[in-house]
């Protein structure tokens, strides 16, 4: 007798009520792109303080350091972009309200992967004769063998809980990620103890809907802890194929970082009451699908 499959399906806010202060945190996406907006607003919307989170950062990171979400941030990069510097962030930065621990992007990776295969760290070039290694109390190990190489020993960063937006999923928390820029997601769901995953689409069984996609599946179902459907989700960073990054409301929220730059003012209008009045607020699902795929 075959065992009955786990139904992951969960509503955001039951997603964020699994989450607890003082928690580490992985954010999945970069920078713009496919990032789990939705979840994050989900977050700003709720009681959560005290949050380290790595990331490879856009307006995630903005958001929740502006509202004095995040006491320490892990992150090679927080960017928009087409805005280089992401501003919000910036000012949290700048004013000393963050603890940071800065690190190349080949050390995040390898930090990632090392949590995933359950090591203490692996070994790197990446970070050798840089401030970074000094800055954040790296240590280095030697190679046993013959060439007795010496080599960073990044740590593992070990996530309590990771969030992902995906082109698809199913209930069983089957996921598929389309496009080109899927990046590091797999490894943010490998890194956690648990992984949420908001979609594009919810489907039944998602091998029977899109067989042709099966590749696209880049974790296995057994990381996911929880789902939800969220269209339009990744809004106002890109999801590629689905639609591209909304630079225009972009540059409002850089707009509204200027000083003296209050949070508290602009928050309706980037976070919203909820998920249906903030996108309404941006012209609604179909406004959103919209949005013209950025070209490199």
């Amino acid at each position: 007798m075959t065992a009955p499959m786990l139904d992951k399906r969960m509503s955001a806010g039951e997603i964020v009520s699994q989450l607890r202060d003082g928690m580490t945190l992985g954010i999945g996406g970069w920078g713009p792109r496919r990032k789990p907006m939705a979840l994050v607003r989900e977050i700003l919307r709720s009681d959560l303080k005290d949050l380290t989170v790595v990331s490879y950062g856009g307006a995630d990171v903005g958001m929740l350091c502006a509202a004095s979400k995040v006491k320490k941030l892990a992150f090679a990069f927080v960017s928009l972009d087409a805005i280089p510097l992401e501003p919000w962030f910036r000012k949290a930065r700048e004013a000393g309200e963050i603890e940071v621990f800065e690190m190349d992007e080949g050390m995040f990776q390898w930090g990632l992967k090392a949590a995933a295969f359950g090591l203490p760290f692996l070994p790197t070039r990446v970070g050798l004769g840089t401030d970074l290694a000094e800055l954040g109390g790296l240590k280095t190990v030697q190679s046993p063998y013959d060439d007795g190489e010496v080599l960073i020993a990044m740590p593992a960063l070990k996530l309590d809980a990771a969030i992902i937006h995906v082109s698809r999923s199913d209930w069983r928390g089957n996921v598929q990620l389309l496009g080109p820029d899927t990046y590091y997601d797999e490894w943010f769901a490998k890194a956690a103890a648990r992984t949420y995953v908001s979609c594009e689409e919810l489907v039944d069984k998602i091998e029977d809907h899109y067989p042709q996609d099966v590749k696209a599946n880049t974790f296995e179902r057994c990381f996911v802890s929880g789902v939800v459907e969220m269209t339009g989700g990744a809004h106002p960073s890109s999801m590629p194929p689905a639609y591209g990054w909304d630079m225009k409301a972009f540059k409002e929220y850089a707009a509204a970082a200027k000083d003296p730059g209050d949070w508290s003012a602009v928050a309706d209008r980037f976070v919203g009451t909820d998920e249906a009045v903030y996108l309404e607020g941006f012209g609604g699902k179909e406004a959103v699908a919209a949005l013209p795929l950025p070209i490199f």
